[in-house]
C-alpha cells in the first residue's frame, strides 16, 4: 500500500503542503498520521461537514448569557459572516496598503511558486509521483517521473491529475487531499479530495493506468473518514454511516468492509469501538509474502489498540501497553515505549524501541531486544525500514543523529548490529525514507537547516549518496549565524532554543525578535530552511528564535508528559523563560520581542498575552484554541482531552488557569494581537479566535482579525492565501517591533 498525502504539520510551518519522500506507508505510520492530523495538520478519519461546523452548540456547556459571544461560534452564520468580512477589510486596510506589503506579498507567493523548489517524490511501481503547486497550478497536479528523468535538473514529467483542470469542469474548489494506490500493479487508486481545504473530504476511484476516474467506482461521499484497499474489488471504510457511528470526538466508531457494486452503508460491520473512544481505523499491510490486516482502536490521543484480523474475522489483540506504538514489518515487531514497561523479565525504560518476532509475540512469547534507549539529552525521533535494515534518528539536544540497524542474520531474535548512516551530515536537520522497502535498500536523505536550503540525497543505505535535487536560496545568507542557548524555567529545567541572527549583532536589547513556539503533543519544533522568515523577517533586519519547550517531543515523552493537564502551565513557564534570557542577553527588550504560534501554538500565544503581557511588544495567534471551557465541544475537541483536560468535569479547575477567553481582563495592558483564523477550519473551530478577538476589542486592547474565507487549518489550498497570511504577519510585527528612530 502506497499512499501519498499531505505532510502531518503545524499550521504555521512553510512546508504544510508537500509529499512526503520516499515513505512507504505502514501500519506504525498511519497510527501516527492519525494523531498528528487529529492535532497538527493532514487527513484523518473523523466527523461530518459543514452542518456541524455551523450547529450552535450553546446548550452543552454555556448560555447566552454566560456568554454574549456565542454567534461567532456560527461559522457560517450571516451575522457571522459579515462581522468576518469587517474584520478582514480593516486588516488589509491598515496592513495591506503598507508600503512594501505588496512586494513582500509577491516576494513570497514567488518562493512558494518557484519552479526550482524541490520537487519531492513518493515510488508507486515504476515511476515517481509528486504533488506540485505553482502560480500555473494554484490548486495543484499530481504528476509523475521515472527516475533516470528525476535526476535531470528538469525532469519531464507527465501530468496524471489537474486539480484546477477538475475545478473548472466541476465547479469545485477541490483541494488535494492524497492517494492511495493499490499494491503489486498500482492500476487503482483511491483519492480523497477536500472541498476548500477542510479536513472533512471525499474518496474517489481513479484508475492509475489509464488516467481517469472510474465511473461507478468507490467513492466515500463527504466526511472526515476515509477508504483503505484490501483488494481491487474489497476496501476498508471508516467514516460516517449515519446516526450513531460517531465517536464524541467527531472520528468514526466503526469499521466495515466494502465490497464493490454494493452500497457504502450495507458494508459488512468488521470492528466498533465506544462512543467516548476517539476513533477507529483499519489498514492491510501489502508485503508480499506478509500480508495481514489491522485494526485500530484508539481511545485517546497518544493511547491505542491494535488487533490483527484474520480470515476468519478473529481479532487478535498486539497486547502491548495502550501507551506504547506498535509496527509491524515483515516478520518483526517494533514497540515504541511512552511509558516504562517491565516484560520477559527485563525493564525498559520509556522512550525506548524494542523489537522482537511478530509471530512469536503473538504466539506468546516475550523475548524483545532493547534498540535504543533515552538518555538525558536524547530521544527517539523516528524510525523506518528499508528492504534490510532499520535506520533510527535520534535527536541529541534538539540535533539529529542517524543509525543503522541490522536484524540478525537469517531473522532470528537477538542483537541488533548497529553503525552510524554514512554520509550523514554532523550538523543540519537530517531525516531519511526508504525509496522502497520491499525491494530496495536506496534511500531519500534530506538535509537542511534554518540557514542552509535543504538538499535531497539519493543512494544505498550503507553507500555514497549523491546530492539529487537542492532547494534555492531565498535570500543572503552569509551574514546571519545560528546559535543554541539553554534558558532556565521556573522550576529549574533546562530549556533549549535556537536563535538566527546578523553575525556580530549588538547586544543592546534593541533587536526586534520574533519567538515561535509550540509546545504539545509530542511535536517537536526542529530547525529548517527559513524560506520565507529569511526573506519576509530575517533580511528586514529581525532575529528569529524558535523555543523548544515543554510539551513538545525534543526528549521523547517526558518532554511531552511534563507539560500534561494540570501541569500545562510548564510549557507556558518554558516560553517566558526563552524570553527572559533573551532580554537577559540583551538580544532583545520587551517592545522589541514579538511572538507567534498556531494551533496548540495560538493557545500558547494566548496563554502568553494573558499571563505574560509585560514580556512582548506583539502577538501573532494563528488558528489558536482560545476558549478551553467550550472547546471540547467544538468540532475536534473533543479529542483532545488527554492533553489539556475535560472542562466539563472538575479538571476545569486547572483548565481554567490556561483559558485565555476566561482569564483576559478589561484593565490589563496587553500587547497588540493579530488573531488569524480560517472559516474553513473545521478542526480547531474558528470561534475560538472570532470570540477573543471581539472580547478583548471590546474591552478596549489593540486588536486586529483576519480570516480566509477557504483553505483549512493549515491555509493548503492556494500558494496565493499562504502568501497573504504571511506578509501580513510580517508586516504587522514589522510596524509594532523595530525601532521608529
Amino acid at each position: 500500500m502506497t499512499i501519498v498525502m499531505v505532510a502531518p504539520c503545524d499550521a504555521m510551518l512553510p512546508s504544510c503542503v508537500q509529499t512526503i519522500p520516499g515513505h512507504t506507508m505502514r501500519p506504525s505510520i498511519l497510527f501516527s498520521a492519525f494523531l498528528l492530523a487529529a492535532v497538527a495538520g493532514g487527513p484523518a478519519p473523523a466527523k461530518a461537514a459543514d452542518s456541524d461546523m455551523n450547529q450552535k452548540t450553546a446548550d452543552q456547556t454555556a448560555t447566552e448569557s454566560d456568554d454574549s459571544f456565542l454567534w461567532l461560534e456560527e461559522v457560517e452564520g450571516e451575522r457571522a459572516l459579515n462581522w468576518v468580512r469587517r474584520q478582514n477589510a480593516a486588516s488589509i486596510e491598515l496592513l495591506g496598503n503598507t508600503e512594501g506589503f505588496d512586494a513582500l506579498r509577491d516576494d513570497i507567493q514567488a518562493i512558494l511558486d518557484s519552479n526550482d523548489k524541490i520537487a519531492y517524490v513518493d515510488k508507486i511501481g515504476d515511476h515517481f509521483y509528486n504533488f506540485w503547486q505553482d502560480a500555473d497550478h494554484p490548486r495543484g497536479i499530481w504528476r509523475r517521473t521515472t527516475l533516470a528523468e528525476y535526476r535531470k535538473d528538469k525532469p519531464a514529467w507527465e501530468t496524471v491529475i489537474d486539480v484546477d483542470a477538475l475545478n473548472e469542469s466541476e465547479g469545485k474548489r477541490w483541494v488535494w487531499h492524497g492517494a492511495d494506490c493499490l499494491a503489486p500493479d498500482y492500476q487503482r487508486c483511491l483519492i480523497a479530495l477536500s472541498d476548500g481545504g477542510k479536513d472533512a473530504d471525499v474518496t474517489r476511484e481513479f484508475d492509475l493506468a489509464n488516467k481517469r476516474w472510474v465511473k461507478d467506482g468507490f467513492y466515500r461521499p463527504e466526511a472526515k473518514g476515509s477508504l483503505g484497499w484490501i483488494d481491487r474489488d474489497t476496501v476498508f471504510a471508516a467514516t460516517d454511516f449515519g446516526e450513531g457511528s460517531m465517536t464524541s470526538s467527531g472520528y468514526s466508531r466503526e469499521v466495515r468492509v466494502w465490497k464493490r457494486g454494493t452500497p457504502m452503508n450495507d458494508a459488512s460491520l468488521v470492528f466498533e469501538v465506544k462512543p467516548e473512544d476517539l476513533g477507529a481505523f483499519a489498514t492491510r499491510d501489502h508485503t508480499k509474502g506478509y500480508e495481514r490486516d489491522f485494526l485500530y482502536r484508539i481511545p485517546a490521543i497518544f493511547s491505542n489498540e491494535t488487533f490483527l484480523l484474520d480470515k476468519d474475522g478473529g481479532k487478535h489483540k498486539i497486547d502491548v501497553p495502550e501507551s506504547a506504538q506498535p509496527s509491524v514489518h515483515r516478520e518483526w515487531l517494533l514497540v515504541e515505549l511512552r511509558d516504562a514497561w517491565d516484560v520477559g523479565g527485563k525493564s525498559f525504560p520509556a522512550g525506548s524501541l524494542i523489537a522482537t518476532k511478530f509471530d512469536a509475540f503473538m504466539a506468546g512469547d516475550r523475548d524483545f531486544t532493547l534498540l535504543f534507549a533515552p538518555s538525558d539529552t536524547t530521544a527517539l525521533a523516528g524510525h523506518t525500514w528499508t528492504r534490510h535494515h532499520l535506520v533510527i534518528n535520534v535527536m541529541d539536544d534538539v540535533k539529529n543523529r542517524l543509525y543503522v540497524l541490522t536484524p540478525p542474520d537469517g531473522g532470528k531474535a537477538g542483537e541488533w548490529s548497529k553503525q552510524a548512516m554514512p554520509g550523514a551530515p554532523e550538523i543540519g536537520k537530517v531525516s531519511v525514507g526508504a525509496v522502497d522497502d520491499e525491494s530496495s535498500d536506496d534511500v531519500f536523505m534530506t538535509v537542511t537547516g534554518f540557514l542552509t536550503p535543504t538538499t535531497l540525497f539519493h543512494g544505498p543505505l550503507l553507500g555514497e549518496k549523491s546530492a539529487l535535487k537542492h532547494m534555492p536560496a531565498t535570500f543572503d545568507a552569509s551574514g546571519f549565524e545560528v546559535s543554541q542557548h539553554f534558558a532556565t524555567s521556573k522550576d529549574g529545567t533546562r530549556v533549549p532554543y535556537f536563535q538566527v541572527s546578523k553575525k556580530g549583532m549588538k547586544l543592546d536589547g534593541r533587536n526586534p525578535t520574533l519567538q515561535y513556539g509550540y509546545g504539545g503533543f509530542e511535536i517537536s519544533m526542529t530547525p529548517s530552511y527559513a524560506d520565507t522568515v529569511g526573506p519576509g523577517w530575517l533580511a528586514q533586519g529581525g532575529v528569529y528564535v524558535l523555543a523548544n519547550i515543554r510539551g513538545g517531543g525534543e526528549y521523547g515523552p517526558r518532554w511531552h508528559q511534563a507539560a500534561l493537564r494540570e501541569n500545562r502551565l510548564r510549557a507556558y513557564e518554558d516560553f517566558a523563560a526563552v524570553s527572559e534570557d533573551l532580554i537577559k542577553r540583551g538580544v532583545t527588550s520587551p517592545e522589541h520581542l514579538g511572538i507567534q504560534g498556531g494551533s496548540n501554538g495560538g493557545l500558547l500565544m494566548g496563554n502568553m498575552t494573558v499571563l505574560y503581557p509585560d514580556l512582548y511588544g506583539a502577538v501573532v495567534c494563528q488558528m489558536p484554541l482560545l476558549d478551553m471551557k467550550r472547546y471540547s465541544h467544538l468540532l475536534a475537541g473533543a479529542s483532545w482531552m488527554a492533553e489539556y483536560g475535560d472542562p466539563d468535569t472538575d479538571d476545569w479547575q486547572f483548565i481554567k488557569a490556561f483559558s485565555p477567553y476566561q482569564n483576559v481582563k478589561a484593565d490589563v495592558d496587553y500587547p497588540p494581537v493579530f488573531f488569524m483564523s480560517s472559516t474553513r477550519d473545521d478542526r480547531v473551530h474558528p470561534g475560538h479566535a472570532r470570540k477573543m478577538m471581539a472580547k478583548m476589542s471590546g474591552q478596549g486592547h489593540d486588536v486586529m482579525y483576519f480570516e480566509a474565507l477557504e483553505g483549512g487549518h493549515n491555509n493548503g489550498a492556494e500558494n496565493r492565501n499562504r502568501a497573504i497570511q504571511k506578509a501580513l504577519a510580517y508586516t504587522y510585527l514589522k510596524q509594532r517591533l523595530f525601532p521608529k528612530d
